[in-house]
């Protein structure tokens, strides 16, 4: 007997940048997950921005998947090598279980546009109190990557064989 094939279901989906020198008029990355997340039937949550310091983006994020109105939350940002980046420090702690096959699957499709410069991504997820956090490096283009082929599709009730949508609180 084969599953029913559900139907699409919004998620309320909070985005934080993560920049020393991003704001609401440059965040430009921030800006097109807003617009695709939309675009896609989403609901906007939240929209932050932070300077990347560890604690204060633990902090942004511990409320979000405390706050059962967040179901996803998605962050572009502070996932690369300086001494400034500590996105995936933030989150590890908080992660009930982490998603190790994102950072392996957006830096495979990311190779095919940038080549062995994407060894330089440290692209994280997890899930932390059933809401899904999706951490991408800053640019746009990374953004756009991480959103078209992966996180569109695990974010849709009605992608097969599987997705993240019933596994998120509702």
């Amino acid at each position: 007997m084969g599953h029913a094939v559900s139907d699409f279901k919004p998620a309320n989906i909070a985005v934080l940048t993560v920049s020393d020198t991003r704001t609401e008029e440059n965040d430009t990355s921030g800006q097109y997950f807003v617009d695709q997340l939309k675009e896609a039937g989403h609901n906007l949550a939240d929209k932050k921005i932070v300077i990347d310091d560890k604690y204060k983006i633990r902090a942004i994020v511990s409320q979000w998947i405390a706050d059962e109105g967040v179901q996803v939350v998605m962050i572009t940002g502070g996932t690369g090598f300086t001494s400034r980046d500590s996105t995936p420090e933030a989150l590890v702690p908080l992660f009930d279980k982490q998603v190790e096959g994102f950072g392996e699957l957006f830096r495979q499709v990311s190779y095919e546009e940038i080549g062995t410069s994407t060894i330089q991504s440290r692209a994280i997820a997890g899930f932390a109190n059933h809401t899904v956090v999706f951490a991408t490096p800053g640019s746009t283009g990374a953004c756009k990557t991480a959103w078209t082929k992966i996180i569109k599709q695990q974010l849709d009730a009605s992608h097969r064989p599987c997705n993240f949508m019933p596994h998120l609180s509702v």
